[in-house]
């Protein structure tokens, strides 16, 4: 497996990232199992491991401290903090006071004194980017943390965050990790050109748009009843229509849905690496059977006709909205100033012509 550099941190990465959610309490239970297909990912070549401390609630960082043991000097590591880890409403955010909190958890978890990667897991609009930047900056200082970065932020986000950082000689982020696959390519139209104009590492994550673009779920097909109540997503006729031309795709290619979906992210100038979440060993034999495939322009051409770039075909559940579209109050005006007319005219207009229609409030 070769290395491409994350951003110009000056570290070199797998192109694909073990990504660890499947272990623990939501996946993978067996902790020994999952051991032996972290060290089988570590003996492919994948040197890029990534956690949070969401996952299991810390039992995933248990596991992952547990297969890096002895191993811990070749691996570059990330984890990721935001989500919340407790009832007290101060055990989630991106406050300084819960970041250093929750470093200083995974650390002990993950039986390490440092991670090569620390990941803001959302954005947080409640607390100032400068206070998240400043707390960063220290734990890097404090040796704890090699880099930064963020996940699921808006271009506007990362450029805001790039401009506080420079002007208050902090940190800069250097790595975003949005979600990307061949039905959710949004951010080819903002995000990733963001990303490269800063010199960022991506590191993307769903490339198989959360078990779509696997092969298992087609359209007529009774699917997996759990991820079907789980995410809306899965019933989405659009995303299912898409699916059978993909299907039909590979097929002509001769490769699988699945090979052909990590390929195409992995042909991204902008993508570093992509996360890959394997729950059985099979899933990861599956995968890494497919890392010497790369798509040709024709074949890449041919998706861009199904999937148009920069688009989503609807939209995954997990993925953040910033607020404006998930509160209709932030972009309604009050109902007495959306006309354009005089509010008061608009009113007496309002008022005759329910007078004419003989409507009563």
């Amino acid at each position: 497996m070769h290395y491409r550099p994350l951003g110009r941190t000056g570290i070199k990465v797998s192109p694909y990232a073990l990504g660890t959610m499947m272990f623990g309490a939501h996946g993978n239970t067996d902790h020994a199992d999952s051991v032996r297909i972290i060290h089988q990912a570590l003996d492919a070549g994948i040197n890029f491991v990534d956690t949070a401390d969401f996952y299991a609630r810390g039992e995933t960082e248990e596991i992952v401290g547990k297969a890096l043991k002895g191993r811990r000097d070749g691996i570059v590591l990330a984890t990721k903090a935001h989500l919340p880890m407790g009832e007290d409403p101060n055990m989630q955010g991106n406050s300084r006071r819960w970041l250093v909190r929750a470093l200083e958890d995974s650390l002990r978890r993950l039986g390490t004194d440092h991670v090569d990667l620390f990941q803001i897991h959302r954005p947080d609009l409640d607390t100032d980017i400068e206070e998240t930047l400043s707390a960063l900056t220290d734990l890097v200082r404090a040796g704890k943390v090699r880099a930064i970065g963020t996940s699921s932020f808006p271009a506007s986000y990362l450029v805001e965050a790039q401009w506080v950082a420079e002007r208050r000689g902090l940190q800069r982020f250097r790595t975003e990790q949005p979600n990307y696959s061949i039905l959710d390519r949004g951010i080819e139209s903002e995000i990733l050109p963001v990303v490269e104009k800063y010199g960022m590492g991506a590191l993307v994550f769903s490339p198989l748009a959360g078990g779509q673009l696997t092969g298992r779920y087609r359209k007529g097909q009774a699917s997996d009843g759990r991820r079907g109540e789980l995410f809306s997503y899965f019933g989405d006729e659009r995303r299912l229509d898409a699916v059978e031309r993909l299907v039909a795709l590979a097929e002509k290619t001769g490769i699988s849905l699945t090979h052909m979906a990590m390929a195409f992210v992995l042909a991204h100038p902008g993508v570093t690496s992509a996360i890959i979440g394997p729950r059985t060993k099979a899933h990861l034999d599956d995968l890494l059977a497919g890392a010497d495939i790369s798509l040709s322009d024709d074949v890449l051409d041919e998706i861009d006709a199904i999937v148009p770039p920069g688009t989503d075909v609807g939209r995954m559940d997990m993925v953040f909205q910033p607020p404006a579209l998930t509160n209709p109050a932030l972009r309604r005006r009050p109902a007495a100033e959306r006309s354009a007319a005089d509010g008061a005219a608009a009113d007496g207009a309002a008022a005759s012509g329910a007078a004419a229609s003989g409507s009563t409030a």
